[in-house]
């Protein structure tokens, strides 16, 4: 990639985070619908999980996929066939007559959404050289996931109650067609030196290990234990033949090299238990608030602000932290603030009073709003540049995995203790084994975080660095022999 002008990294920045926002505004959108999902299509607990996971669980299993894809063919192609792809099934889903087609049409949203985030944050990588300067705009992309968690409830709380679910996909389509001209003009085409080839066998197993092991847990209430085996079966089969299968492979779909660095590690298992905290805060809230509470989707998606506006506060701050001083104190604060809020609903029923409820929005937005820079930063920055889409990627799967499973093993949890007791009287107590699994997530993150990001930690991200590119050494020479 050409060394650009300070306005043109800018610019394109904004374009990248443009990308984000409508990706990530889809899921905070349609949490609010929920309820008016569950009403107009009848839909059980499971079905509202499957409209929030058949999305992330499609990009799971296809982001490292467009990630290398991208940095094979060229990020920009890839990029705005992702817009193309996302704003036509954003299209769809607005006119889908059914549950069952809303799901389908979900996952070709996210067919167009897994080439668009690890593509960005690999534009991004490779525009940004600086380190200070690409910690700083990993901090402007991480806000952009608190204005999406700020705008989102209360856009979508009007737009269902002024016009109806159908309309929150309407958004999509004047972002997705102006980042797709801004695009086209502005960002300059970039590509790996070395194209990697494509993994099919891997990818498979991937997709078949997320699969079989979410439809695992969501149908676990409702489903016999000889119909679930199989499935629980199939997923650790996947797991083992992707452990076997990848590490014999040249160019593997999953380079399990990169997790001998252990700020990589970390920042996954910390990505997965952060967005997992999420998915699961997010679905908690929304059916609490309004089948519980009987707001209004308008009432409910101001009552989502004070998690809302602390994420969009503390993402650049976290990123000039990250810059500055490095990831480990955002990601003390990011997960003790969620670990604190998560106690406080799983202790105190925060739920239930006003105040409570305040106070534990606002410290899971502190903690959701540090915790995205240092996961982004730590992913890429011990990586060679030129494995930057692949190990974006990784990263960004592990955002989507986490989020799905959140979901999965909370909405499982929930309607299992709801049972066929009368919903509103019985969600607080049935929610309580939820509230604990979130506040175990934040634990997580602070002790993985404190753990991964001293000093012996960046040494083993130096010596992955230097084995990676020592290997893509040898790999060339035996190439030209």
């Amino acid at each position: 990639m050409p060394e650009l002008s300070h306005g043109r990294r800018m610019l394109v920045l904004a374009i990248c985070c443009m990308s984000l926002l409508i990706v990530s505004l889809d899921n905070t959108v349609l949490n609010v619908a929920l309820p008016s999902l569950q009403r107009e299509f009848d839909a059980s607990t499971s079905g509202l999980q499957w409209t929030i996971d058949a999305y992330t669980l499609v990009l799971a299993s296809l982001l490292m996929l467009a990630g290398s894809t991208a940095d094979r063919i060229g990020r920009r192609r890839v990029f705005m066939t992702g817009l193309v792809v996302f704003t036509a099934g954003s299209v769809l889903c607005s006119l889908a007559p059914d549950l069952n087609s809303l799901i389908v049409f979900r996952m070709v949203q996210a067919v167009g959404g897994s080439m668009l985030n690890p593509v960005a944050m690999s534009i991004i990588t490779n525009t940004f050289t600086d380190r200070r300067q690409r910690a700083r705009a990993i901090g402007v992309w991480g806000a952009v996931v608190g204005i999406s968690m700020a705008a989102g409830p209360l856009v979508g709380g009007l737009l269902v109650e002024s016009v109806g679910w159908r309309s929150i996909f309407w958004i999509n389509l004047p972002v997705g067609l102006a980042a797709l001209l801004l695009t086209w003009r502005f960002v300059p085409e970039s590509r790996a030196p070395k194209a990697r080839r494509p993994d099919p066998v891997g990818q498979v197993l991937v997709i078949v290990l997320f699969g079989s092991l979410t439809y695992a847990i969501i149908e676990a209430p409702h489903a016999s234990l000889p119909v679930l085996a199989p499935f629980a079966l199939v997923a650790l089969a996947a797991l083992v033949a992707l452990l076997r299968y990848e590490p014999r492979r040249p160019e593997p779909l999953i380079d399990l090299r990169f997790f001998r660095s252990a700020p990589f590690s970390g920042a996954t298992v910390i990505a997965v238990s952060a967005f997992a905290a999420l998915g699961g805060f997010l679905f908690l809230s929304t059916l609490y608030l309004q089948n519980v509470r009987g707001l209004s989707a308008w009432d409910a998606g101001l009552w989502m602000l004070p998690m809302a506006v602390p994420t969009f506060l503390c993402a650049p701050l976290s990123g000039r932290l990250v810059g500055s001083r490095g990831p480990r104190l955002p990601l003390l604060v990011a997960g003790g603030a969620m670990t604190v809020s998560g106690f406080l609903f799983a202790l105190f029923e925060a739920e239930t009073s006003n105040v409570t409820l305040f106070i534990g929005y606002v410290l899971f937005g502190v903690g959701f709003g540090f915790v995205n820079a240092p996961i982004t930063n730590t992913a890429v920055s011990g990586m060679p540049v030129a494995q930057a889409g692949v190990a974006s990627a990784v990263a960004s799967t592990s955002r989507q995995l986490g989020q799905a499973l959140g979901v999965a093993v909370i909405g499982a949890v929930l309607a299992a203790g709801v049972g066929s007791a009368p919903y509103a009287s019985a969600f607080v107590a049935a929610a309580r084994p939820g509230w604990w699994i979130l506040a175990v997530c934040g634990l997580v993150v602070l002790v993985v975080g404190l753990l991964t990001s001293g000093r012996w930690a960046h040494r083993t991200a130096e010596r992955t660095a230097e084995r990676l590119e020592t290997a893509e050494i040898r790999q060339e020479a035996g190439a030209h022999a």
